[in-house]
């Protein structure tokens, strides 16, 4: 899924969503972010954040808008769609846990992964592409919160960049918790996307394992646990998307983007069917086309 909208003063919200744009022209250069989810199929609570980092950013709002002027998202929602038909909780049709399967995934044994591999490694060798972010959402079932879990480098300053995003999502998301947050390279991982993936790219992309509890969250400054519902899991996912706007400083453009308005349908004057009265008291009658409207315009920027 690609939803990147030029940056073109001509641009109206009433454009296809489908027109191409000029950063989608073949050899325009591309910032990156791939985001992928349900690897392992009974994880249920990844399909509803992927979810709702793909409504958002599809939708007119000011941020997502300006999210797609400056960044290209690509997003695998399901990885393993027959372990998901099939009902399984961790495996593919075939047995195989595709999380521990990045190293050589074969064509014919995990092809939803080999192919997402492909494509990445396709975009990494393109000079024009910088692959910057990895997100691989999945559901925790001991675990309580959203978290990430990232990698562990050499390079200090590469260790210390990679720790940014998940502390603003935690200024962005009440049930994000950073304290939860752990950096690793444990060898029992080594198959996994983010793993492989922070091996294979460069210093300038970072690459995480976003992880949600299946069962509740609590908020900062609390001990009650609050059930996770669909919408909450989806607000998650609008409040990922929003933090590539903090991680990339690009709130002065969404203050400088107009929030389009409804266009509301223009009422016709009632007929006119007594005379005019002169004085205080002239009136007409009143008449359905003077009943005011009870139309509740929702705030565009209320989203989150």
């Amino acid at each position: 899924m690609n939803t990147r909208v030029v940056k073109d003063k001509s641009w109206r919200p009433s454009q296809a969503a489908g027109e191409q744009r000029d950063n989608l022209r073949e050899g325009a250069e591309q910032k990156v972010v791939f985001i992928t989810g349900r690897v392992h199929p009974g994880e249920t609570p990844s399909s509803f954040v992927c979810q709702g980092i793909i409504d958002f950013l599809i939708s007119q709002h000011p941020i997502a808008r300006v999210l797609r002027e400056h960044l290209v998202f690509k997003i695998a929602p399901m990885l393993n769609p027959d372990g998901v038909y099939l009902g399984n909780y961790r495996c593919s049709l075939m047995g195989f846990d595709l999380n521990r399967h990045w190293l050589d995934p074969s064509p014919w044994a995990h092809p939803t992964l080999y192919g997402v591999k492909q494509l990445i490694i396709q975009m990494y060798n393109d000079p024009k592409t910088s692959l910057e972010f990895y997100i691989d959402i999945h559901a925790h079932s001991t675990m309580m919160n959203g978290f990430m879990y990232g990698n562990v480098f050499e390079d200090e300053e590469r260790f210390q960049r990679q720790a940014i995003f998940p502390k603003l999502l935690c200024q962005n998301a009440e049930d994000f918790s950073y304290s939860s947050t752990s950096f690793n390279r444990d060898a029992v991982k080594a198959g996994t996307g983010r793993r492989f993936l922070g091996g294979l790219l460069d210093h300038t992309s970072s690459c995480y394992t976003l992880e949600v509890s299946f069962y509740s969250y609590i908020s900062g400054g609390t001990t009650a646990a609050v059930p996770y519902t669909e919408e909450a899991y989806m607000k998650l996912g609008r409040n990922v998307a929003r933090t590539f706007l903090d991680y990339y400083r690009l709130d002065p453009m969404v203050e400088k983007m107009a929030i389009p308005m409804p266009r509301l349908r223009k009422e016709r004057p009632p007929p006119y069917k007594y005379p005019l009265r002169r004085g205080p008291t002239s009136s007409y009658p009143i008449s359905k086309g003077d009943k005011k409207s009870s139309v509740n315009h929702k705030d565009p920027s209320n989203s989150f």
